[in-house]
């Protein structure tokens, strides 16, 4: 289960909030805005088409909106310049044109307008009426930030973070990012709590991790929650709290979020924070592997594959290990592959259980890695090759599996593969001895007499 996800930066969307006017002017005499308007004044002519866009005081009308907007707006209103360039970008009263919503915001933006720069910026980046062109994009973002647009601050952070049309630079990303997480972004707060957790930019501190996590998640982030539910969790940053973390991930779960889901699902299983509860636990957990986490989708599988919570069931086992696997879980991939050699909800096939088996062991899984390495010693399914087998062994014995660590030590003992050679056996029977293989000790001790 990830909850830190490094990729939080958001894609970058516009600002569509259109500038209107204030309550007490829309409340102003139609006719009396009207009359001005048409006598040329810009502020009333941009108030009368804020009027029509809003429906205020007359029917809604995005044409004459438009009309009035456009005659404020050639003479240099601003405001008028910038949603004008809204109502072009959106298609409203008017066919949706980019080039024409550039035309405009690049107007407002001229005269300092930090919405339209803003906006300028994300059609750069995005290539929206304009070819793609992430330094200009830094550019009107950058414009718009310092006037302290708060998205304008995230988006630029964001930028420096992934290093898009700049070098990437963590310190300038936190510097901006603070900025608008200061103001209340969200996204910017988040970011800081993802940055602080894995030492980007700043030392790690997991503490000042799970502070900007929290201000996100109290806003509502279900990214942010789960987070936070999981520092809770683990204990990182704050004092471990099952009942706490339940809470948060909870409030994620509860928005769909699907790594929360199965978090929760998790927790019911095995009682934490929480009464055990299986079928509350199959709930969550099916939620999310519904929703396509391949964590979820392997737990699932786990559960109908040893009866945990819901009747055994190796055929709904492997569909979902299956659907975990293809998605690149070595659990699921193991899991899988040990299906097939055994025949259980399916015909029995050695060269998928050979496949998958393997997949799962080029990804680095120990427990794969070590029964190919059986496989290949013993010629089970398989021609016999001690030098694959070793190859297998060696691969799991170095992430700290005893049994291979065993078994190496046997094949230097034993002259399988390998010229025999004691003093090699023994540090390989010693290594397991280490991590807990009683017969590993034994046949340390036997060679150290």
């Amino acid at each position: 289960m990830t909850f830190l996800n490094t990729s939080l930066i958001r894609k970058l969307t516009l600002f569509l909030a259109p500038v209107m006017l204030s309550v007490s002017a829309m409340a102003a005499d139609f006719n009396q805005v009207q009359r001005s308007a048409i006598q040329g004044d810009s502020t009333a002519q941009f108030n009368l088409g804020a009027m029509y866009y809003k429906g205020e005081g007359v029917r809604q009308d995005y044409s004459k909106a438009m009309e009035w907007y456009t005659k404020a707006a050639n003479q240099g209103d601003a405001d008028a310049q910038y949603n004008l360039g809204l109502m072009y970008y959106k298609g409203e009263g008017v066919r949706q044109d980019y080039s024409k919503a550039m035309e405009w915001y690049t107007k407002a933006a001229n005269q300092g307008d930090a919405d339209a720069q803003y906006n300028l910026g994300l059609m750069y980046y995005e290539g929206e009426g304009v070819r793609q062109d992430y330094s200009k994009a830094m550019e009107w973002l950058e414009k718009s930030a310092i006037q302290g647009d708060a998205d304008a601050q995230f988006n630029l952070g964001a930028m420096y973070y992934k290093g898009e049309g700049v070098r990437q630079d963590y310190s300038k990303a936190m510097e901006w990012l603070e900025k608008s997480a200061i103001q209340g972004d969200a996204d910017a707060q988040l970011t800081l709590g993802v940055m602080y957790s894995v030492g980007e930019g700043v030392p790690q501190d997991y503490s000042k991790a799970a502070q900007w996590a929290e201000k996100a998640a109290s806003q509502g982030y279900a990214n942010a929650q789960a987070m936070l539910g999981a520092m809770y969790y683990e204990g990182d940053g704050v004092r471990q709290d099952y009942a706490t973390a339940r809470q948060w991930i909870e409030k994620a779960a509860n928005q769909d979020y699907a790594d929360a889901q199965f978090r929760l699902g998790w927790m019911y299983f095995n009682g934490e924070g929480v009464r055990q509860d299986y079928a509350t636990a199959r709930q969550w957990i099916e939620k999310s592997a519904i929703q396509g986490d391949a964590d979820a989708q392997y737990g699932i599988g786990w559960m109908y594959y040893e009866g945990e919570g819901v009747p055994q069931d190796y055929a709904k086992a492997r569909q979902w290990f299956e659907k975990a696997a293809n998605q690149g879980n070595s659990d699921a991939q193991f899991r899988l592959g040990w299906i097939y050699e055994k025949g259980q909800g399916v015909r029995q096939d050695y060269a998928k259980a050979l496949e998958w088996t393997q997949k799962a062991a080029n990804q680095g899984d120990s427990t794969a890695q070590f029964n190919l390495g059986v496989k290949y010693y013993q010629g089970l399914t398989v021609p016999q090759d001690y030098t694959k087998a070793r190859q297998w062994y060696e691969k799991a014995a170095s992430q700290g599996d005893s049994n291979a660590q065993f078994n190496l030590g046997l094949m230097y003992q034993d002259s399988k593969g390998v010229p025999q050679n004691m003093t090699i056996a023994k540090e390989w029977f010693g290594k397991a001895c280490d991590n807990g293989d009683q017969n590993g000790c034994d046949a340390y001790r036997n060679l150290n007499q």
